[in-house]
C-alpha cells in the first residue's frame, strides 16, 4: 500500500512539475511574436483492480497542448496582408501627392507665372524686358516640369528597389518555412507530442510572409504547409522550396517585375496575381497611380507644347519672320517586346495633342491581325487591320506605322506605346533668342483713306493653312490684296484667284469654291480664305477699298500675344473639355482623392488587424495574470503531492518497525 501511494505521489509530482514548467515556458515567451501559450493536459493513470474495486493510479500528461485557433489564426493573417498592401499604397501616394498639390513646388504657379508673362508681353511687345521676361518663366516652366518627373521617376526607382528587396525577404522566409516543414514532420510522428514551438515559429514565418505578399496555406497530413502565392505558384512544398527573382519586364525595359524560378529559367508572374502584402501594394501603386500621374504630366506638357507652338507659328517675330516653336514636345516611347522575332520599327508621332489621354496602349500581331489594346483597362481598341488600329490611335490623338527591318514581323511580335509618359522629362524651351518671340500677327488690314462709307474691315488673324507647310498663303511678301465693294450688287470682289472663300454667319459657314469674283457683303461674317480670316462692320460705300497684306513692321503689334494668352483659358485639353490648368487639377485632384480614400482605408484595416489581434490573442496569448495564478496553483499541487509523499514514508517507517519486533 505505501509503495502504491509512492508511486501516485511521484506522478503527482511529475505532472505538478511540468505544470510549473510550462507555466515557466509561458511567462517566458510572453513577448515572443507568433508564440501561442501551453497547455499542461492531465489524465487519468489506469487503475488496478483490488478486488474490491479498482484503486486508481495517480495522474500522467496526456500531452502539452498548444492553444491554437486555426480560423483566428487565418482571419489575422488576411487582416495583416491587407493591411501591408494599404500601407503599402498609401506611403507611395503620400509622396507623389505632395508634390502635386504643393502651393510652391507643384505646376500651377509655374503655370501661371508662364502666362503672366505673356499677358505682359502682350502689353508691351516691343519692351525687351517684358521679351527676356517670358523665357525666364518659360525656362522655370521647363525646370518645373522636369523637376517633376525627375522626383515621379525617382519615387519609381524605390519602387523597384523595395519590390527587389522585398523579394529577397520571401525566399528568406520560404527557406526557413521548408527547413521548418522537415523538422516539423520529422517531430511530428505522434500527432499527440507536436512540436509546439516549431509549429510557432513556422506560423510567425508565415504572418511574417503576408506582410510581403499574399500566400496561401494548406496543411498536410504530416503537419507540414504547402505555401503558394499569386494563381497558386507554390513557394514551400513540405521541405521543397522554389524561389523568386526581379526580373525586368519584357515589354519595358525600366520596369522591375517578379518572376518564378523554374529550372533555372524566369517566368514572369503577372502583376494582377500578386496581390495583397508590401508587394501586392507598390505594383497597384504603381499600376493605378503612378503610370497615370507620369502620363498626365506629360500630357499637360505636350499638349502645352503642342498648343502653344501652333499659336506661335501663326505669329510674326521682329525679323519680319513667321514664329516657330516655342517649346520642345517629346514624341511617343515605343519599346518592342524583347521576345520579338522580327525587328521591324514601329514608329509614333503626336497628331493631335488636344485628343491625347493619360493611357498605355499595346498592339500584338498574331499573324494575320493586329491587336490594339487600351492597358488601363484592357480595352481592345482594334483587332483586325493595321489600318483600323491606326484610325484609333488618331482618335487618341497619335499614329502609327512600320518601317521595315531585315526580318518582318512575326505572330507574337508586340510593342507598348507610351505617348506621353516622357512629355514632362523632355518638355524645353526651343528658342532662346528674344527677337523670335513671335508676339505679332503676320499680316495687317488697312481701310483706304479715301473711302467713304463707315464699313470697317478688323485686324484679322491667320489660321494653320496660312502657313508654307500647309499650302502657303497669297500674301507671302510681297503680295498683297485689296478688296473693292460694290454698292449695285452689295458685294466685295478682289479675292485671289486660287483660293477657295468661306463665309461663316450666326456660325454657319459657306464655301465659295475658287476662283471666286465676288461674295455678298454681310455685316459681322466671317470671311477666310489662304488661312486669313477677318470681318467687317459698317456700310462701305461704292468704290471703298480694303487692303491685306503681309505686315512689314510688326515691332508694337500684339495681336498674336495676345492669341497666346488667350490659350490659358481655353478648353483646349482631353478633346476640347479642359484647359491647361483643368488638367492638371484633374491630375491634383485624382491623385488627392485617391490618398484620403487610401488613408480611410488604411485606417480602417489597422483597426481591424488590432480587432483580429486582439481576439486570437485573448485566447492565445500569454496573460500573465492567468500565469501567476497557475504558478501558485502548480505550487500548491506540488507540495501537496511532497505531502502524500512524505506520509507514505512514514507508513513505510510504521511498517519497517512492526515488522521488526
Amino acid at each position: 500500500m505505501p509503495s502504491n501511494l509512492i508511486s501516485i505521489a511521484q506522478t503527482a509530482i511529475q505532472a505538478a512539475q511540468a505544470g510549473l514548467n510550462t507555466t515557466g515556458h509561458n511567462i517566458a515567451n510572453a513577448s515572443t511574436p507568433g508564440y501561442n501559450r501551453q497547455q499542461v493536459i492531465q489524465v487519468s493513470a489506469a487503475a488496478q483492480n483490488a478486488g474490491y474495486g479498482f484503486v486508481g493510479g495517480g495522474t500522467k500528461i496526456g500531452e502539452i497542448k498548444r492553444v491554437y485557433n486555426e480560423f483566428l489564426n487565418t482571419q489575422t493573417i488576411s487582416a495583416q496582408t491587407s493591411f501591408s498592401s494599404l500601407d503599402s499604397y498609401y506611403s507611395q501616394i503620400r509622396q507623389v501627392d505632395n508634390l502635386l498639390a504643393d502651393p510652391s513646388a507643384g505646376l500651377s504657379p509655374a503655370l501661371q507665372d508662364f502666362f503672366k508673362g505673356v499677358q505682359d508681353l502682350a502689353s508691351n511687345p516691343s519692351s525687351v524686358a517684358s521679351r527676356q521676361a517670358i523665357l525666364s518663366t518659360a525656362d522655370s516652366l521647363a525646370a518645373r516640369f522636369q523637376g517633376m518627373d525627375n522626383r515621379l521617376s525617382e519615387i519609381r526607382s524605390g519602387i523597384d528597389s523595395q519590390i527587389t528587396s522585398s523579394v529577397s525577404v520571401i525566399n528568406s522566409y520560404a527557406t526557413q518555412i521548408g527547413k521548418l516543414n522537415e523538422s516539423i514532420a520529422l517531430l511530428a510522428s505522434d500527432q499527440f507530442k507536436p512540436p509546439n514551438d516549431l509549429m510557432d515559429q513556422r506560423d510567425q514565418l508565415v504572418f511574417e510572409l503576408n506582410k510581403e505578399v499574399k500566400a496561401t496555406v494548406v496543411k498536410q497530413n504530416d503537419a507540414t504547409y504547402t505555401v503558394s502565392i499569386g494563381n497558386g505558384q507554390p513557394l514551400v512544398v513540405g521541405g521543397n522550396v522554389f524561389q523568386l527573382a526581379p526580373t525586368v519586364s519584357k515589354n519595358d525595359l525600366n520596369r522591375v517585375q517578379v518572376g518564378y524560378l523554374i529550372n533555372g529559367n524566369v517566368s514572369t508572374l503577372p502583376e494582377s496575381a500578386l496581390t495583397g502584402g508590401k508587394i501586392g501594394g507598390l505594383f497597384e501603386f504603381r499600376s493605378r497611380t503612378l503610370d497615370t500621374a507620369q502620363n498626365s504630366l506629360g500630357r499637360v506638357a505636350v499638349g502645352l507644347a503642342a498648343t502653344f507652338n501652333a499659336q506661335h507659328q501663326l505669329g510674326q517675330d521682329l525679323n519680319g519672320n513667321l514664329g516657330g516653336d516655342f517649346f520642345t514636345a517629346a514624341p511617343p516611347v515605343v519599346t518592342p517586346s524583347s521576345l520579338n522575332i522580327g525587328n521591324d520599327v514601329l514608329n509614333s508621332t503626336i497628331t493631335d495633342a488636344t485628343r491625347l489621354t493619360t493611357r498605355d496602349y499595346q498592339i500584338r500581331y498574331d499573324g494575320t491581325n493586329y491587336t490594339l489594346t487600351r492597358l488601363s483597362d484592357n480595352n481592345v481598341l482594334a483587332n483586325t487591320t493595321l489600318a483600323a488600329a491606326q484610325a484609333a490611335t488618331l482618335n487618341d490623338g497619335f499614329d502609327l506605322n512600320f518601317t521595315a527591318g531585315s526580318i518582318p514581323i512575326a505572330p507574337g511580335d508586340n510593342f507598348l506605346i507610351r505617348p506621353t509618359v516622357n512629355g514632362a522629362k523632355a518638355f524645353t524651351v526651343a528658342i532662346s533668342d528674344r527677337s523670335t518671340i513671335a508676339a505679332a500677327a503676320p499680316i495687317v488690314t488697312a481701310n483706304a483713306t479715301s473711302n467713304s462709307g463707315t464699313g470697317k474691315v478688323s485686324p484679322g488673324f491667320v489660321d494653320a493653312s496660312y502657313l508654307p507647310a500647309n499650302g502657303g498663303s497669297p500674301l507671302i511678301s510681297p503680295n498683297s490684296v485689296t478688296l473693292t465693294y460694290d454698292s449695285a450688287s452689295n458685294s466685295l470682289s478682289g479675292f485671289p484667284a486660287t483660293q477657295d472663300v468661306t463665309v461663316t454667319i450666326n456660325g454657319v459657314p459657306t464655301v465659295n469654291t475658287a476662283p471666286v469674283a465676288s461674295i455678298t457683303y454681310t455685316a459681322g461674317a466671317q470671311i477666310s480664305f489662304g488661312g486669313i480670316n477677318l470681318s467687317f462692320t459698317g456700310q462701305p460705300a461704292d468704290t471703298d477699298t480694303f487692303t491685306i497684306a503681309q505686315n512689314l513692321s510688326g515691332v508694337g503689334d500684339n495681336r498674336n500675344a495676345r492669341l497666346l494668352g488667350e490659350l490659358q483659358s481655353k478648353p483646349l485639353l482631353d478633346k476640347g473639355t479642359a484647359t491647361y490648368q483643368g488638367t492638371y487639377a484633374e491630375l491634383v485632384s485624382f491623385v488627392g482623392n485617391q490618398t484620403r480614400e487610401l488613408q480611410v482605408n488604411t485606417d480602417a484595416s489597422s483597426a481591424f488587424l488590432q480587432q483580429a489581434r486582439d481576439v486570437e490573442q485573448a485566447q492565445a496569448g500569454v496573460n500573465l495574470d492567468e500565469e501567476a495564478a497557475n504558478l501558485l496553483r502548480y505550487q500548491q499541487a506540488y507540495q501537496a503531492a511532497g505531502k502524500v509523499m512524505q506520509i507514505a514514508g512514514q507508513l513505510f517507517d510504521t511498517l519497517l518497525a512492526a515488522a521488526g519486533r
